[in-house]
């Protein structure tokens, strides 16, 4: 049986932007962003943090595109520069937690045995709570800052790629090539790394992608209630809830509201995407 590995070919790509219009627009979402996310600095045409209660509250203008907020600040700069703190956070949560839960799951899922269980216990300790609110707990506790914001967004999420990446593990190490390389000698280490991680991954990879947008939306949530980024720093889910606090201001928080909805949906496209290419039946239409 020959092995399945998983390449998104230039080809194969251009096809999917082709026969898949929600992936089109999702890449063309998350790549906008990801342009603006390097070069805000150069494309914000205010200080984001310049503070100028002459002109506070006003609505979007000429000067100020996305009006600006309660202390003068501009918004349409704020989204910009804020980009870089709620993407990375997304960036940095799912690739921590991908990461650490493909390896645990991928461990539980060779070993089996009393380790599995142990793991497994463990995880569904974690999602046996509902993660908005384990997060809250969890953040609660550890203090309101960027980096216990990061690390309880990955305590949360680990354990649903270790439960995947274990699925994957037990379903391919059974397959022939995998006793082919055990007959030939090679190593149980070997044999993880080399034969079965690799063809184990393409779940994770849907499952990352989708998640990018969950998790712009949870560290959202939380910083909506204080416990992320710490002000004046242009997050913005703590833009948001500044928002929220003068409801008659409406571009307070509809722009950053719009900014993290965009990125949610295109990451959601683009996680569909690249699940119908994976999936052997999906794929004839796209080939």
């Amino acid at each position: 049986m020959k092995k399945i590995k998983y390449s998104l070919r230039s080809s194969s790509f251009v096809r999917m932007l082709r026969t898949n219009p929600l992936f089109a627009i999702g890449v063309a979402i998350c790549a906008a962003w990801l342009v603006v996310m390097v070069f805000a600095d150069l494309i914000a045409p205010c200080d984001p943090l310049l503070q100028d209660m002459a002109v506070r509250l006003q609505p979007p203008s000429a000067q100020h595109w996305f009006g600006t907020d309660s202390l003068g600040r501009d918004i349409f700069s704020r989204v910009l520069v804020g980009s870089r703190i709620s993407i990375g956070a997304g960036i940095q949560c799912i690739l921590i937690a991908a990461v650490v839960g493909m390896l645990i799951g991928g461990l539980s899922g060779y070993v089996g045995g009393i380790l599995d269980d142990i793991i497994m216990r463990i995880g569904e300790l974690f999602t046996s709570f509902p993660s908005i609110i384990l997060a809250m707990v969890i953040a609660s506790a550890m203090g309101a800052s960027l980096f216990n914001t990061l690390l309880t967004m990955c305590i949360v999420w680990w354990p649903n790629y270790a439960r995947v990446m274990r699925a994957m593990v037990i379903q391919v190490k059974s397959n022939e090539y995998v006793e082919a390389s055990r007959s030939l000698g090679a190593s149980r280490l070997r044999i993880f790394f080399k034969e079965i991680l690799p063809n184990s991954i393409g779940s994770i990879i849907v499952l990352a992608t989708v998640d990018f947008g969950n998790a712009i939306l949870l560290f959202a949530s939380l910083s909506y209630m204080g416990l992320g980024s710490p002000p004046p720093a242009p997050e913005w889910g703590a833009m948001v809830s500044n928002g929220a606090e003068q409801f008659s201001y409406w571009w307070v928080a509809t722009f950053p509201g719009l900014a993290i909805l965009s990125v949610s949906l295109g990451a959601n496209f683009i996680g569909d995407g690249v699940r119908d290419y994976l999936d052997p039946k999906l794929r004839k239409t796209i080939s």
